[in-house]
Order: C-alpha cells, then sequence, then structure tokens
C-alpha cells in the first residue's frame, strides 16, 4: 500500500470525485503500481492528518511530461508519449479550475522550468471505489 499527501486546497475535489489523479516526480521512492491500494491523506506526517477518502485501487501510473513556455504556461501535456487534447479536462481531473489554474500552482510551488517528468498516478472515484466493494 502507499500513501501520498495532498494540501488541503485538494481534500474537497477528491472527495467529492472531481480530483482522481496526481503528478508526483520520480524519485527515489517508487510510486503505486495499477492495482495496488493507495491511502490518500492529507497533512502526513502531522498533528492535522486526515483520511481523505477510504483505500482506493491505482487504476494506472504512467509517464508523464509537462512543458512549460517562459511565462511557466502549460503547453504541453504527454501521458504514455501521447498529447493531452483536452487540457482544461486534465486539470480539473487534477483539483484545479482549467489549465491557467494549474500552471499558476506549478509556477508557485515548483520555480521556473522547461519540462517536468514524472508519474501520473490514477485513482478510482470513492463512489466507484465504495460500488466496487459492496459488489
Amino acid at each position: 500500500m502507499v500513501a501520498y499527501s495532498f494540501a488541503p486546497r485538494f481534500i474537497e475535489p477528491i472527495r467529492q470525485g472531481v480530483k482522481t489523479q496526481t503528478i508526483r516526480a520520480i524519485g527515489k521512492r517508487s510510486h503505486v503500481r495499477m492495482g495496488q491500494m493507495l491511502q490518500i491523506y492529507s497533512g502526513m506526517r502531522t498533528a492535522h492528518c486526515v483520511r481523505i477518502i477510504p483505500d482506493t485501487p491505482c487504476l494506472d501510473s504512467s509517464l508523464i511530461m509537462i512543458d512549460f513556455d517562459d511565462a511557466m504556461r502549460i503547453t504541453l501535456i504527454e501521458v504514455y508519449g501521447l498529447p493531452v487534447i483536452h487540457l482544461d479536462a486534465f486539470a480539473i481531473r487534477d483539483g484545479f479550475k482549467n489549465i491557467e489554474d494549474m500552471g499558476a500552482f506549478w509556477r508557485f510551488m515548483h520555480g521556473p522550468m522547461e519540462r517536468f517528468t514524472g508519474a501520473l498516478i490514477e485513482w478510482a472515484r470513492p463512489a466507484e471505489t465504495m460500488l466496487g466493494a459492496a459488489a
């Protein structure tokens, strides 16, 4: 089982089933693989730690690449080497209002960069998880 922690701004979108994915850097620790269970928290390793939704299965874990222009606006997202056509829809699934909101978050959190390469982790919406458990 792999646990991920999210900023407070993402709690409600995750609970509502709007945010069903996360983008993480590839580092020393390995990420969840398809079929493994995820634990989704906010404030991990703090006194304010809360579990956002019940454990949920990972639907997919794939390579993602994000390109930025000089103003740190997102110009291209590729998943499995294929371009994402509907950038606003992608940004919404990642918990943002639109692609501009997502770009602003990345600028604030990561500073200037031309390209980010990492892991895109997707999970079932909470209702789907509960229905799957009842079946």
